[in-house]
């Protein structure tokens, strides 16, 4: 039987980043923490041999777009 969680204190910027990804999923606040809350602690199984071509893939079709050094000041910028 489902169990009914009461959410306190959560801070403004996260409780209006959710409303804006529930308006933008057309779904109501309750059902995108539920996707939000499976995303992260029940990820889908990808075995290794499937991650890798698939970072693969991504590297090749971002070839020449970014350098080391735009990645790295990027990194540096998020962390401020």
């Amino acid at each position: 039987m489902p169990t009914t969680l009461t959410l306190k204190n959560i801070p403004d910027d996260i409780y209006t980043r959710l409303k804006r990804s529930a308006a933008a999923h057309r779904r109501s606040l309750n059902s995108e923490a539920l996707v939000c809350l499976e995303a992260v602690l029940m990820p889908g199984h990808i075995a290794p041999p499937e991650r890798l071509a698939r970072a693969r893939a991504l590297r090749a079709s971002l070839h020449g777009k970014f350098k080391a050094r735009d990645i790295d000041a990027l990194k540096r910028e998020g962390r401020r």
